[in-house]
């Protein structure tokens, strides 16, 4: 393979055009080459030079394209996914993964007989906020962490006539934020031994799950994740506590909204989140308050890993290995809710 490596995307949606391509194009060695979308105008006014085409089977059997990426609805991940990992193409998933654990499984089985990359874009493990949480726990700044809160709250009372939020497999909330939240918590974590999580329909009209709230249990330790589409409020987006302290952090990682305004990497600023975290250590009975800036995020570490990755120089960002996982307590988490009870998890 030439150390310029062919990018095939799948889909100019919302996740294609905004975070997928603009990162690509920032990636040093990465081409993109050839884009599949029934819209081509709306291609072609942001990417004039790259190839477009309706058919998904095009891209994923151009000679030019080394890794097919699948930002599409999260049902037609696995038969994307299997056709191109058959085509003996790289491939790079949005998450999640898949719809079902057992089509997770297949895939990773595939590209592991073909000797062929396959990862998944759990982006936010380069969120600012999440990098600082992290460092803060790795340092021992708070000690042992007994207790975590992860948030993503939003205020969208209106239900929209879009996928994610009609009836299907792979819609809804849970499948939409959460995984982003239960990687963050395995990689601070590892796997929990039970979860308990509730999913509801809050919203008027609401057709799928618009809220979970998800408590990952540990042998001392509690994880809350929460989501919900009727927050006007500011909520924190982490609260951590440990036997030496505690940090709270409210406010969002700027890059996605950065990205939707058409303000790409590389910037000298990038990824710098301005609203700092507060940091509360404990000393005897006293309590001191300390400003935190948050690390820089960096999204484009993703597919710089990728390319790395695919010319033997480094390791996968996010294997299917850790995607699975993830799917492990998504399935879970559904029969949790459904069942109304704490499940355990397998070997966790």
């Amino acid at each position: 393979m030439a150390e310029n490596i062919g990018i095939g995307l799948i889909g100019y949606g919302f996740a294609g055009k905004t975070l997928h391509a603009p990162l690509i194009n920032a990636t040093a060695g990465l081409t993109l080459a050839a884009v599949s979308s029934s819209d081509a105008g709306k291609v072609h006014a942001d990417l004039p030079g790259v190839k477009v085409t309706a058919d998904p089977g095009a891209v994923i059997n151009d000679p030019s394209v080394d890794v097919v990426i699948i930002p599409t609805p999260n049902e037609t991940h696995y038969p994307l996914a299997k056709q191109a990992l058959a085509a003996g193409k790289h491939v790079v998933v949005d998450k999640p993964f898949t719809v079902t654990l057992s089509q997770a499984h297949e895939l990773k089985q595939l590209a592991e007989n073909r000797g062929l990359l396959l990862s998944v874009f759990h982006n936010r493990r380069w969120d600012s906020d999440f990098l600082t949480v992290r460092q803060l726990i790795n340092d021992g700044i708070l000690g042992d962490v007994v207790y975590m809160s992860s948030q993503y709250d939003r205020f969208r009372p209106q239900v929209m006539p879009r996928w994610r939020e009609q009836p299907g497999a792979g819609s809804g909330i849970w499948y939409d934020l959460a995984p982003h939240l239960i990687d963050q918590a395995i990689q601070l974590f590892g796997m929990p031994v039970a979860v308990n999580v509730d999913l509801a329909l809050l919203r008027p009209g609401a057709l799928t799950d618009d809220y979970f709230h998800a408590t990952l249990i540990y042998p001392q330790r509690r994880v809350v994740l929460h989501g919900g589409m009727l927050a006007a409020a500011a909520t924190p987006r982490f609260t951590v506590h440990g036997t030496k302290g505690s940090f709270v952090k409210f406010g969002l990682d700027p890059q996605e909204a950065r990205l939707k305004a058409g303000v790409y990497p590389p910037q000298p600023d990038w990824g710098i989140d301005t609203l700092d975290g507060i940091l509360t250590l404990a000393k005897g009975d006293e309590m001191t308050e300390h400003q935190v800036r948050t690390q820089p995020g960096n999204y484009p570490a993703y597919y710089a890993a990728i390319r790395d990755a695919i010319l033997g120089v480094g390791e996968n960002p996010v294997t299917a290995a850790a995607a699975i996982q993830v799917m492990e307590l998504i399935e879970l988490g559904v029969l949790s809710s459904e069942q109304k009870k704490t499940l355990a998890v397998k070997n966790g």
